[in-house]
Order: structure tokens, then C-alpha cells, then sequence
């Protein structure tokens, strides 16, 4: 009974909520880029990674700022600590005996005793002690501290380079999301045009059978077709469902949000640009540009470890009043305060570490050299990745071109046979024939044009353009 009442509550306070209002977005394929670099939780987290960074920069800066701090301190002693006092009376006293000449009881000089001095304990201060006091102290020269607020700028940069990296992975998933579900679409118009042409085909079948021109063979195989037609169209609708889910998950928008399409998807649209893409330079590609950030960052850090033989310096200053009282009244301010000030300056020279500062200068040393071999070693793999790109691309549009023309063979061919069949010269054999030829060479179409696009953005993408 008590699982059912938390259901029912549950279930009250979920209805009674306001759901999140639903949006509609109608977006080109660079709209919808733009709004996953805006959504996307790892753009936002490299984002809030960067405002991170600079606020560490102005800890680090405020760590050669002065720094003023005050204390307050009050104790008070139940015990008043003992302190042992060698016994200087009795040597003077013995002294001062021996000096007048005076004897003991039996005749005899006095003389002084050769036993070790005694100690006796004494008490010093007051019970109640209270201080309060403003310290200030200012670093003035600590190598790695300034070789840290010089690297300030570098380490902000390096974030936004890691964040240029991932905004071009997240702009050629968007892009192939969009444009598969845009060739699905087409791709789906198209078995729709074939199905209603079959339901013509199928109907004026019906009629010719009625009239004993036709057998009811060529009937079941045009029904054959159509169902086949029905099933994929069906599929593909399914997959156009799922490639909408996937590309509102790569947009992070909701699942129940309204999403449009408005870009159209053709040839031109493939070959558009390419005068623009022949020029290159491994500074456009933004991992470079993350790894040279990442190389002036070891720079710094092995001049950081080369400063660290210099001595570092700082000043301070100390200002204290105490009260030293016998009962606690340290608020009445008419007794007196004892003041306390102090200047110093602290020079802290390395002499003998063990080895540690040349062992951290050679690691270092090591870290940038392979960095440099990571850039030169990357830089090989780019011209693997263009040259491969645009092989890829060259081929895709190739075989665009083919099928395209494939497709435009296909429907003279189709439309030849349709005309011999309404003429009764042909048999419904031959037309569902080029029917099935047409529509494959409309899925091949389709298939190489999707292929053209993804393969133009892994070309751009390689050259830094995305």
C-alpha cells in the first residue's frame, strides 16, 4: 500500500508540473552547426574549462600581489610557566664572606663550596596575555612564480585550441547527420513517385485483366513490386525517424522539439567550393595549432626549472600591541599596551638540492623533444589523411557523375517501356523490369551522393576548413 501512495504521488506531482515547452527550429546544415557549438555539453565544459584557467591566471597573479593578514590571539595561563634560575646569590654572598675575612665557627676561613650551582624556579609574566597584530609581506622575486604569470596567456590559449578541435568534430557529425537524414528524405520522395506509379501501373492492370487482355500473373507480380516498394518505404520513413533523433541528440536540443530541415541536397551542392579548398597549411589544422600551444607551455616550463637555481626574495612587515594583564580586563583600553614592530627581508638561496632541479631541466628537455616529434610525426599523418581525402572525394564525385547519368539512362528507358507497354507492344514483365532498374539506379544515386558529401566533409575537415 505504501509503494502504490508514493506511485500515485509521484504521478500527481509529474502531472502537475509544467513540461518543458517544445520549440520548433527550421535550420540550414551551417544554422544547425552552429547551434550544437552552443548546446554540445563538451563545448561547454571546454568553455567553462577556459574561464577556469583564468581564474587560476589571477591566483597566480595574486600570489605576487601583497598579502596583508591580521591575528588576534588571547591565552591565558592557569600555570604560569617555570623557568630554573642558576643560584647566583649564594656565589656572592660566599664572595663578599671571603672578601671581609670572615671565619666560621671553628676559626676557619670560609671558603666556597665545591658543589655544582643549585637552580631554583622562578615565574615569569602575568596570567591573561592578549595580542593582536597586522602582518604584510611581499614576494619580490620567486622564479617560478613569474614564469607562471607569464604562461598565464598560453595556458587560456591552449584551452581555446582544444576547444577549435572539438568544435570540428562536432560540425562534421552535424553535417553528416543532417545531410543523411536530407538523402533519406529524397531518397524516400523518390520511392513514393515509384509507388504511385505501380498503383497506376496496378490499376490499369486491373482494368486490362477485366477485359481479357492481361492474365492475372502479370497482376500478382506488379502486386510483388509494389509491396517491395511499400516495405522499403516504410524502412527508410523508420530511419528517417532515427536519423532526426540522432541529429536533435548531436544538436542537444529535446527529443519532442519540431526539427526542419530547409538546406536542399543536390550536386552542385557537393561541387560547390571546391576552387577554395586547393590551398593548405598545416597552421589551419587546428590539432597543430593545440600542439604548438602545448609546446610553448614546455618552453616555459623548462626556463621555469632552469630559473629555479636563482634565490627568491621577499619582504615582510609585522606591527603587534599586547596586553599583559593580572585579572582578565584587556577591554579596558586605559591600561596599557605593549607594541611590537618589525621589518624584514628574506633571501632564500638553493645551494645543494640532491640533483632535483637538473633532473626536473632534463625531464622537461625530454617533454618538449617529444612534443616536437608528436608535431613533425602528426604532420605526416595529414598529408596520409589529404592525400587519402582527396582520392576519396575525386572518386565519390566520379562515381556521383555515373550514377547520376545511370539514373537519367534508367528513366528514358523506363519511360520508353511504358510507352511500348501502353501500346501493346511490350510485356509487363519488361516494364516492372526497368522499374526495378530505375529504382536501383536511384538508390545507387543516392547512395554516392551521400557518399560525395561525407566524403567533402573528411576533405575539409583534413584541411582545416570545416
Amino acid at each position: 500500500m505504501t509503494r502504490w501512495i508514493f506511485i500515485i504521488t509521484g504521478l500527481i506531482l509529474l502531472n502537475a508540473s509544467p513540461g518543458k515547452t517544445q520549440e520548433m527550429y527550421k535550420l540550414t546544415a551551417n544554422q544547425a552547426a552552429e547551434l550544437a557549438l552552443k548546446n554540445v555539453t563538451d563545448i561547454k565544459n571546454l568553455k567553462l574549462d577556459k574561464e577556469i584557467q583564468i581564474a587560476r591566471n589571477k591566483e597566480y597573479l595574486a600570489q605576487a600581489m601583497p598579502q596583508v593578514s591580521s591575528s588576534v590571539q588571547m591565552q591565558h595561563f592557569f600555570s604560569i610557566p617555570v623557568t630554573l634560575l642558576p643560584d647566583f646569590i649564594s656565589p656572592s654572598v660566599y664572595q663578599v664572606l671571603i672578601d671581609k675575612g670572615i671565619k666560621d665557627g671553628s676559626g676557619n676561613a670560609i671558603t666556597r663550596p665545591t658543589a655544582p650551582p643549585e637552580f631554583f624556579p622562578a615565574q615569569f609574566g602575568v596570567p591573561w596575555q592578549t595580542s593582536a597584530g597586522v602582518q604584510f609581506q611581499q614576494l619580490l622575486f620567486q622564479p617560478d612564480l613569474f614564469i607562471a604569470i607569464q604562461a598565464r596567456k598560453k595556458a587560456v590559449d591552449l584551452t581555446e585550441a582544444s576547444i577549435k578541435v572539438m568544435e570540428d568534430s562536432i560540425k562534421g557529425n552535424v553535417y553528416r547527420s543532417y545531410y543523411s537524414v536530407l538523402v533519406a528524405e529524397k531518397r524516400k520522395y523518390y520511392l513514393d513517385a515509384s509507388i504511385k506509379r505501380l498503383e497506376k501501373l496496378k490499376s490499369d492492370q486491373e482494368k486490362l485483366y477485366k477485359n481479357g487482355f492481361i492474365e492475372h500473373l502479370d497482376l500478382d507480380k506488379t502486386q510483388v513490386g509494389l509491396n517491395n516498394l511499400t516495405t522499403t518505404s516504410t524502412q527508410i520513413g523508420n530511419l528517417i525517424e532515427i536519423g532526426y533523433g540522432a541529429l536533435k541528440y548531436a544538436l542537444a536540443i529535446n527529443q519532442k522539439d519540431t526539427l526542419v530541415l530547409s538546406d536542399s541536397l543536390s550536386v552542385d551542392l557537393v561541387k560547390k567550393g571546391l576552387l577554395e579548398m586547393s590551398n593548405f597549411n598545416y597552421t589551419d589544422r587546428k590539432e597543430i595549432e593545440l600542439l604548438n600551444v602545448s609546446k610553448d607551455l614546455l618552453k616555459l616550463d623548462l626556463k621555469r626549472y632552469k630559473l629555479a637555481y636563482l634565490p627568491t626574495v621577499s619582504t615582510y612587515f609585522s606591527y603587534s600591541k599586547s596586553a599583559l594583564r593580572s585579572n582578565f580586563d584587556v577591554f579596558d583600553f586605559s591600561k596599557k599596551w605593549y607594541k611590537s614592530s618589525l621589518w624584514g627581508l628574506n633571501l632564500n638561496i638553493p645551494i645543494i638540492d640532491g640533483g632535483q632541479k637538473a633532473n626536473r631541466i632534463r625531464q622537461a628537455n625530454l617533454s618538449l623533444q617529444k612534443t616536437t616529434n608528436t608535431i613533425e610525426n602528426f604532420q605526416r599523418v595529414i598529408d596520409l589523411q589529404l592525400n587519402a581525402a582527396n582520392v576519396g572525394f575525386r572518386n565519390a564525385l566520379s562515381t556521383l557523375d555515373t550514377q547520376e547519368r545511370n539514373v537519367q539512362l534508367a528513366e528514358r528507358v523506363y519511360n520508353s517501356t511504358k510507352k511500348k507497354y501502353e501500346q501493346g507492344l511490350g510485356s509487363s514483365f519488361e516494364l516492372l523490369q526497368t522499374q526495378q532498374d530505375l529504382e536501383s539506379a536511384e538508390a545507387n544515386y543516392f547512395q554516392s551522393l551521400f557518399d560525395a558529401v561525407s566524403a567533402k566533409i573528411s576533405y575539409t575537415k583534413a584541411l582545416g576548413k570545416l
